[in-house]
C-alpha cells in the first residue's frame, strides 16, 4: 500500500492552467475518487500522480518518498485506461502476464501471480481467448488483472468503466469495490459518474476548473457541501434552486411570487439563492399554508421513482422525486411545494454555503405567505 501527497501541483499547457495549486493526502488503503465537469483537470491529475505528465509547479510523493521527477515505470503504478488497450494478438493470459515476461519473472512465479488473479476476477475459463472474443466487460476485468498482476503499491482508474452499458457498469462497480477490500491497495479513481462516485468511495475530490472545491465522504458532501457548485454538482436530478433577497431588516427572505422565508435570527442582508433536493419537495395542494406556489408541467413514472417538473413564477423548473405515486395533475394547474426547515439550503452572494446550523438558536426558517 502507499500514500499519495501533493503539494501546490500546478500544471499548464501553454497560457491554460489545467491546475491549480492542488494540495491533496490520499491515505494507505484509501479508495479516492476524482470527479468534476468534463475539463474540470481530473484526469490530468490522476496522470500526474502516474508520472505520465509533469508538473508544472509543486511536489509529488507516493509512500513518503517524492517521485516528481521519478519516471512513471519506476513509480510501482499501475494504471487502467478508458480504452482497454489489450494486445490483439495475445490471448487473455499473456495480455495480463507480459509486463511479468519482460521484466524476466520465473514462469512459476508468473504462473502463481496469473492464477491468483484469474481467480480473483473469475476470468480462469477465458485465458486462451482473444480479446476479439471477450464481451466490453470481460475485456475490462482483463486489464484490471494485467494491472493487479504486478502487485503494485497504487492502484490508477481513468473512467474504467464509461465504456461499457449500464448492467455491466453496475456488475463491475461491485467488482472494484470487492477488489479494493480484498487486494487493500490505494486506488484513486476518475470518473464523471457521480454514482459510481458515491457508491465507490471512502472520499470523493470534487474539481472544479482545475482547482479543488470540497473533499469529503460521499454523505458529507451531500448533506454538507460548501458552496453551490457542489451542492448542484451532486444529487440526480440536481438540487433546485431560485434566487431570495431579503428585507431592509435582514430576517426575511424574499422569493418569486411574493414567497418569503422568516429566518427569524439570521442576519442576511445581500441577494442570496434558495437551494432545496427533489426528494425533499412534497406537493401540496395551492391553497395550502406555508407553501411556495407553481405550475404542474409534467410527471416522469421511472417504475421504482417519479419525477414532477414544476415551473415557478419566475420561469425556473423546479422537479419533485417520489418515491411513491405522484398525484396526476393536468400540465397548468397550480400547485404548491412544502419542505421541512431542515431540509433547506442557503447560499451567499458569492455562491457559499451559509449554515443554517450556525445561526443563533432556534434556527426557524418558515414560510410566511
Amino acid at each position: 500500500m502507499a500514500s499519495v501527497t501533493l503539494k501546490e501541483v500546478s500544471k499548464s499547457f501553454g497560457a491554460y492552467d489545467v491546475l491549480r495549486s492542488i494540495d491533496l493526502a490520499v491515505e494507505d488503503g484509501e479508495f479516492l475518487v476524482f470527479v468534476g465537469p468534463s475539463g474540470c483537470g481530473k484526469s490530468t491529475l490522476l496522470r500526474v500522480i502516474a508520472g505520465l505528465v509533469p508538473v508544472s509547479k509543486g511536489t509529488v510523493s507516493i509512500g513518503g518518498n517524492e517521485v516528481t521527477d521519478v519516471p512513471a515505470s519506476k513509480r510501482g503504478v499501475a494504471f487502467v485506461f478508458q480504452s482497454y488497450a489489450l494486445y490483439p494478438h495475445m490471448n487473455v493470459a499473456r495480455n495480463i502476464s507480459f509486463a511479468l515476461e519482460t521484466a524476466r519473472m520465473t514462469k512459476a512465479e508468473i504462473g502463481r501471480r496469473l492464477t491468483k488473479v484469474a481467480e480473483m476476477l473469475k476470468i480462469g475459463h477465458l485465458l486462451d481467448r482473444k480479446p476479439k472474443q471477450l464481451s466490453g466487460g470481460q475485456r475490462q476485468r482483463v486489464a484490471i488483472g494485467r494491472a493487479l498482476v504486478s502487485q503494485p503499491k497504487l492502484f490508477l482508474f481513468d473512467e474504467p468503466l464509461s465504456n461499457l452499458d449500464a448492467d455491466l457498469r453496475m456488475e463491475m462497480r461491485f467488482e472494484i469495490a470487492k477488489l479494493h477490500s480484498e487486494v487493500g491497495a490505494t486506488m484513486i479513481y476518475v470518473t464523471h459518474d457521480q454514482t459510481e462516485a458515491m457508491t465507490l468511495a471512502d472520499r470523493i475530490v470534487i474539481l472544479n476548473h482545475g482547482s479543488i472545491e470540497q473533499i469529503g465522504t460521499p454523505r458529507e458532501l451531500y448533506d454538507h457541501p460548501v458552496n453551490r457548485f457542489v451542492a448542484g454538482f451532486l444529487g440526480s436530478p440536481r438540487m433546485n434552486f431560485t434566487s431570495v433577497e431579503s428585507d431592509e431588516t435582514g430576517s426575511t427572505l424574499i422569493g418569486p411570487d411574493g414567497f418569503k422565508l422568516s429566518a427569524n435570527h439570521a442576519s442576511v442582508r445581500q441577494a442570496v439563492t434558495l437551494g432545496i433536493r427533489p426528494e425533499a419537495l412534497e406537493i401540496v395542494s395551492s391553497d395550502s399554508s406555508n407553501c411556495i406556489k407553481g405550475i404542474f408541467e409534467r410527471v416522469e413514472d421511472l417504475g421504482y421513482e417519479q419525477i414532477a417538473y414544476i415551473r415557478l413564477s419566475n420561469n425556473t423548473i423546479w422537479t419533485v422525486r417520489s418515491a411513491g405515486a405522484i398525484p396526476a395533475y393536468d400540465s397548468g394547474s397550480k400547485i404548491g411545494l412544502r419542505w421541512k426547515s431542515e431540509d433547506l439550503y442557503l447560499f451567499d452572494g458569492k455562491d457559499q454555503s451559509i449554515r443554517i446550523e450556525s445561526f443563533p438558536q432556534p434556527p426557524a426558517i418558515e414560510v410566511v405567505r
